[in-house]
């Protein structure tokens, strides 16, 4: 049984409210992201150290940090990991600490405030102030690319305007999953950036479903207004939508639920994701080049009158 088989909703109608929630959420995106002076990146991009502590006994996230203090760590992030008695730690890379000096303190600040608790370090890693530039650049570079491509792709197999419009969505997914991350005080760290493409990826694959769709229509429905044309598009390709959309979800939130701490963001950028992307696909882009034809339409008619 198919899904919306007979599907005939305006949707193009309700394109200026849709304009107006993508906006705001862009908008609450923005000033999250002022509000707490940029992104928080993670120690991948920063420098710094993360540490998997585990105790023999459970121990207080505020006897942590008061250990950590002494060692000039403030402003660590702390996270029980499963088990009351074991903890990440990461922290950022202070000027008079290399990193192996810093695990070094750290060790050595647990041992004092914790003579009667045994620990043992489960993992370790350390990234210096050059490598985490370096990999800034890296994902930047990554994201770019991965948009100049579309670009191409698109503009060949279909139109420029098409290209835009699916370019103008992606920007919009990633927008607002980073606004997302921003409000909630979440890390950006390579795992996310590796979120952010397959998103990319996933958005675009409705995208183009929809955007082959209209252009069969356009071959086949040469006298039907171009605004109808698209419409009608998203509600042939509604029902593929839909299901890919909702057993996606289902995967990604099950890998949030009890996929463990390590790719707990991860899974949750994925989540926010395919939401986002669902929405963009049938509310950004077609709604764009529905609004680009217009525009090349009306000019057209100028043009003509003068």
């Amino acid at each position: 049984m198919e899904l919306f088989a007979e599907a005939d909703y305006k949707i193009l109608e309700k394109r200026k409210i849709t304009t107006i929630i993508s906006v705001a959420l862009l908008l609450i995106g923005l000033v999250s992201i002022i509000f707490h002076n940029g992104l928080r990146l993670g120690i991948d991009f920063e420098g710094g150290t993360l540490m998997q502590i585990q105790f023999e006994e459970a121990v207080e996230v505020s006897d942590i940090r008061n250990a950590l203090e002494n060692v000039g760590h403030e402003s660590a992030s702390i996270q029980q990991f499963g088990a009351p008695n074991e903890i990440i730690i990461r922290v950022l890379r202070l000027e008079e600490q290399e990193g192996i000096e810093a695990s070094e303190a750290i060790k050595s600040s647990f041992t004092d405030h914790f003579p009667d608790n045994p620990y043992q370090v489960r993992r370790l890693e350390q990234v210096g102030p050059k490598i985490g530039s370096e990999l800034r650049g890296a994902a930047v570079l990554a994201i770019l690319s991965a948009l100049l491509g579309i670009v191409l792709y698109i503009s060949i197999r279909f139109e420029f305007k098409f290209a835009i419009a699916a370019i103008i969505a992606l920007i919009h997914d990633v927008l607002i999953t980073l606004g997302v991350f921003s409000v909630l005080n979440l890390e950006i760290t390579l795992a996310i950036i590796a979120a952010f493409l397959t998103i990319v990826g996933y958005s675009l694959n409705d995208t183009i479903v929809v955007f082959d769709r209209v252009r069969e229509n356009l071959k086949a429905l040469r006298r039907e207004k171009y605004f109808n044309i698209v419409n009608l598009s998203i509600n042939q390709s509604l029902s593929r939508t839909v299901v890919t959309s909702v057993t996606t979800f289902v995967v990604v939130l099950v890998l949030y639920l009890g996929g463990g701490e390590v790719i707990k963001n991860f899974a949750f950028a994925l989540i926010i994701g395919v939401v986002i992307g669902t929405y963009s696909s049938i509310y950004v882009a077609s709604p764009v080049i529905v609004e680009w034809e217009a525009r090349t339409e009306g000019k057209g008619r100028l043009a003509k009158k003068r």
